[in-house]
């Protein structure tokens, strides 16, 4: 018969890694595919909601970042040309680390504050942390 020690060992062995970095936060990850000349993203909503962004300031950013006219449908991002899903997760990592985690305590606990003649500012609310965005 095999010791307590024994068996725990071996619970812990089938156990399997863990899949997360152990942050509270993990910029989501967007699955896309090609259908024709379009690049469809299929969990874009979601993944804007997470971010606690508005769908339209992020389809405009990933746009203007792609040179690509862009819409959303439902919960989906059509973008008007092929692309590659790292290329689409890259600008949106950009957006995120912009306009979403703070700059100070690298929280995503922010939101934007508008100040009027185009001027907006990232408001950490863990922080305090007042940042200038474009």
């Amino acid at each position: 018969m095999k010791k307590y020690e024994d068996l725990l060992e071996d619970a812990y062995a089938q156990v399997p890694a863990k899949l997360s970095s152990g942050e509270r936060f993990e910029i989501p990850k967007l699955e896309s595919f090609s259908e024709g000349n379009k690049t469809i993203v299929r969990n874009f909503g979601p993944a804007v909601d997470a971010l606690r962004r508005k769908r339209d300031e992020v389809m405009k950013f990933l746009s203007k970042e792609l040179a690509v006219p862009a819409s959303i449908d439902a919960d989906r991002l059509i973008l008007q040309r092929k692309f590659f899903g790292d290329l689409i997760n890259k600008k949106f990592e950009d957006y995120a680390n912009s306009y979403v985690v703070c700059k100070q305590c690298k929280k995503p606990d922010t939101h934007i504050q508008e100040l009027g003649h185009g001027m907006r500012n990232v408001v950490c609310e863990a922080c305090g942390a007042v940042n200038p965005v474009k």
